[in-house]
């Protein structure tokens, strides 16, 4: 019987296995942008075939980076292909034909450098950028007709239209092997669009994305809401917000605290703050939490009525759990039966 439960729970156990490798292969694969036509393992030995042109070494490395392959082999790529020149680069060969060139904006310009092969390449660039220069904009040709220059304007069509975006300086160079882009664009979706642009102008080449987008400006605090914190300390040393026994009516002494409470949250209009009800021991544990939490939201419903933000006010009770005085006078009594205005 084990030996029939082996030979059952083996195979399945293997095809398990086999089919998780063979998804993270595939996810891993497909991160780094590399197409395959086959992906198998046997047990944990990996099968890879590639289209043609593709690097195997970076294949090799892609797989064997995943946990729990053992050993990789790669068919049908580059190194599969005799060729009598060197093995190109794990890099995309730059598209031939494309020299070098740039493409800027500033507030007042759009500019284009680049050798282009005849007039109408060039009149087709001017008429690109003059739909996109806008009121504020001049445009600053600086395009020359070469033989070896740029066949056609759509090389910078989306370039510029990508560019166009946005203020301040920005540009696109390429210098026959990097595209470096730099300055500033508005928002992330411009970045990548123009990432994805220069991608396209010179398929192959590498890009320096030295693009960069706006800080966001900080929200000044204003003089009231920067001291608030230590003001609304310093109120809670001064004054005192106590209730008769065994009720949520504030005592004689305490009422002139609640407006001066609300002066000082109004100063404020941002803060947010917590009411802390509390009680004596006098009455039973059941009866205190209720009673606590009653105290803050009497004080809450009062500052509400003079002004203060309902949903700027979160309110607790805590019982008898944290006096502040002895519960053996009375004066110790009076000071625990109190609401707290704590900051959030």
């Amino acid at each position: 019987m084990p030996i029939l439960l082996t030979a059952v729970l083996v195979p399945a156990r293997a095809g398990t296995t086999e089919d998780d490798l063979r998804e993270r292969t595939q996810a891993a694969l497909k991160a780094r942008g590399i197409e395959t036509s086959t992906v198998d393992f046997d047990g944990r030995d990996a099968h890879i075939t590639v289209p043609a042109g593709v690097d195997e070494s970076t294949v090799r490395d892609v797989v064997a980076g995943v946990d729990g392959v053992r050993s990789v082999q790669v068919s049908g790529g580059q190194a599969a292909t005799p060729t009598p020149t060197p093995a190109p680069t794990t890099s995309a060969p730059v598209q031939a034909g494309v020299p070098a060139f740039e493409v800027g904006r500033t507030d007042r310009s759009i500019r284009v450098q680049a050798p282009v092969r005849s007039q109408a390449v060039k009149d087709a660039i001017s008429a690109e950028v003059a739909q996109l220069l806008g009121a504020d904009r001049e445009y600053d040709d600086r395009t020359t007709i070469s033989a070896d220059g740029l066949a056609d304007a759509s090389t910078l069509s989306a370039l510029l239209r990508a560019l166009a975006i946005g203020s301040g300086d920005a540009s696109v160079r390429y210098d026959g092997n990097t595209v470096t882009l730099s300055g500033q664009v508005p928002d992330q979706a411009t970045k990548a669009t123009l990432g994805r642009a220069a991608a396209k102008a010179v398929p192959g080449a590498v890009i320096a994305d030295q693009l960069v987008l706006p800080v966001p400006s900080k929200t000044a605090v204003s003089e009231p809401c920067r001291t608030f914190p230590s003001r609304l300390a310093e109120f809670g040393r001064v004054y005192r917000i106590n209730f008769l026994s065994g009720t949520s009516i504030v005592n004689d002494a305490s009422k002139p605290s609640i407006p001066k409470a609300a002066a000082l949250l109004k100063s404020c209009p941002t803060a947010r703050v917590e009411l802390a009800g509390h009680t004596d021991n006098l009455g039973s544990v059941a009866s205190s939490l209720p009673l606590s939490e009653r105290r803050a939201a009497e004080v809450k419903a009062e500052l509400v009525r003079l002004g203060v933000a309902a949903d700027r006010i979160v309110t607790n009770g805590y019982g008898e759990s944290f006096p502040i005085a002895s519960n053996a006078t009375g004066a110790g009594r009076i000071a625990n039966r109190r609401v707290e205005i704590r900051p959030r």
